[in-house]
């Protein structure tokens, strides 16, 4: 008899504890870099959105996810059918001024995607509000005139209607042979953040934006406060 106790308490036991582990919507990225731009001000003057044939519509706003704000880009709402690129473009010169845009040798910012729609289909049929694959890419115009790709990024969110953060890095690999930014550009310094492949009805967040020089230290912002 107490043999079959015991095998009851330790049953309710690991059911109690299967049903704890639950999966926890996942929560934004706080910046712990001062040099960081993480739009608590509201500031996003330096952004636009990049127009063209393939380019998504949208607007741009900063948005409080949590408690933490975001640059958002608010989709049309045809681009998954469309099959168009969300595109945004940031001045790199009026984060850093006339002279650092010239040092930087990487980029890293925080990418989030939400789902409008419950339009993603699972592997059993089931319509989920997730944004399914979250991916895309970037580049930059350098000194010379030319278009340098960066490297693509991948996540994915198939649960929640509001992703956690893709933490995105782009790299200047080719800074020493000249694909970099100088000072003396006559356009001012800019690059592209894109997310393509659509799965659901969805809008792009960014946070985070830190520019790096060849040491690694962050580069401090122009004309913001810490």
């Amino acid at each position: 008899m107490k043999l079959i106790l015991i095998y009851i308490i330790l049953s309710l036991i690991l059911f109690t504890s299967g049903c704890s582990e639950k999966n926890e919507p996942p929560l934004p990225v706080e910046s712990t870099d001062e040099n960081s731009v993480d739009f608590d001000d509201g500031d996003f003057s330096f952004a636009s959105i990049e127009k063209g044939d393939d380019s998504a519509c949208g607007e741009l706003s900063v948005e409080e996810i949590q408690g933490n704000k975001m640059l958002k880009f608010t989709d049309s709402g045809d681009t998954m059918e469309n099959k168009r690129v969300q595109k945004i473009n940031i001045n790199v010169r009026k984060l850093l001024g006339e002279d650092n845009p010239e040092r930087v040798r990487r980029i890293e910012f925080d990418l989030y995607a939400d789902a409008v729609d419950s339009l993603l289909v699972t592997e059993n049929g089931e319509s989920v509000k997730a944004p399914g694959w979250i991916g895309g890419g970037g580049g930059m115009v350098d000194q010379n005139e030319k278009w340098y790709d960066f490297a693509e990024y991948s996540s994915g969110e198939y649960e929640y209607d509001f992703s956690g953060a893709c933490h995105v890095v782009f790299e200047f690999l080719l800074a020493d042979t000249g694909i970099k930014w100088s000072s003396d550009m006559e356009d001012d310094a800019h690059f592209l953040i894109m997310r393509w492949g659509l799965q659901n009805h969805s809008n792009t967040y960014i946070d985070n934006i830190t520019f790096y020089d060849s040491d690694g230290k962050s580069i401090p912002l122009s004309n913001r406060e810490s």
